[in-house]
């Protein structure tokens, strides 16, 4: 499995250098990203405690892992109890807006309307291997996103979100497959979540214990990477033998990187 820096593969949806929407220049936190470029606003829910030079408040950081990939875990109360679901997510940057399928959080957001969400997403680039157990570790880029879900039920506005999401997932296919009719729209749950209250850490690189005592020991430590990617298109049984595979598949294939 590959995982690849997303701007590798440019038939993939990437997220614009610098967004559109105006953005928010907070001074970086200290022991946090380098400084440059247009920065998230820090909340008592997204500061940095743990880990802080992990910590990142670029709104580029952010737009790249949620670009680099198309499956999140988004964290609601049902009725009192806590659940995390994985679902599929798609990025409009120019509006900065996650949308995500919500058919069991749309139940929350029906009954606590003004109730706040986790979503979450995370890549994992290798395993860290050291010279001491307490030293292992993984590399990683997440993203962790607060926002109060807007359950949509405007036509175009659902249209427009469940483009922006298949769009996200597969770039072409919007286009190339059936779009949804009316009983579909009225069977999909779609929420909408604003991107202004986020929270980014990024690890890399090998354990830092070779600068220790442990340094010493004769012990193999270093990086096992984790590379994710597309395979080659499977088609279905049921397809005649005579359609091809489209190209924008095809290409999606050929680039690979999922994450």
């Amino acid at each position: 499995m590959d995982v690849q820096r997303p701007d590798q593969y440019p038939h993939r949806r990437q997220a614009p250098a610098e967004p559109d929407a105006p953005a928010r220049q907070d001074a970086a936190e200290p022991g946090g990203s380098e400084p440059g470029g247009a920065r998230l606003a820090v909340t008592e829910r997204t500061r940095h405690r743990r880990l802080r030079e992990q910590g990142s408040t670029r709104v580029a950081e952010l737009d790249a892992i949620l670009g680099a990939g198309f499956v999140c875990h988004l964290g609601v109360l049902v009725d009192g109890v806590p659940m995390v679901v994985p679902t599929v997510y798609g990025v409009d940057f120019a509006t900065r807006t996650l949308f995500t399928h919500g058919s069991v959080a749309s139940r929350s957001v029906v009954r606590a309307p003004g109730a706040t969400v986790c979503v979450t997403v995370t890549h994992v680039d290798g395993l860290v291997l050291a010279r001491s157990v307490f030293e292992h570790g993984v590399n990683y880029r997440s993203a962790m996103i607060y926002a109060v879900p807007r359950l949509i039920t405007d036509g175009d506005e659902l249209l427009h979100g469940l483009k922006v999401l298949t769009e996200h997932c597969a770039p072409g296919q919007w286009e190339y497959a059936r779009s949804p009719n009316s009983r579909e729209l009225a069977a999909t749950s779609l929420l909408a979540l604003s991107l202004d209250e986020a929270s980014v850490k990024v690890a890399s690189g090998p354990s830092d214990d070779a600068e220790g005592p442990d340094g010493q020991l004769r012990l193999w430590a270093g990086v096992i990477p984790l590379r994710t990617h597309f395979a080659a298109p499977e088609p279905d049984p049921a397809l005649p033998g005579n359609i091809p595979v489209p190209h924008h598949i095809a290409m999606l294939a050929a680039g690979g990187a999922t994450g």
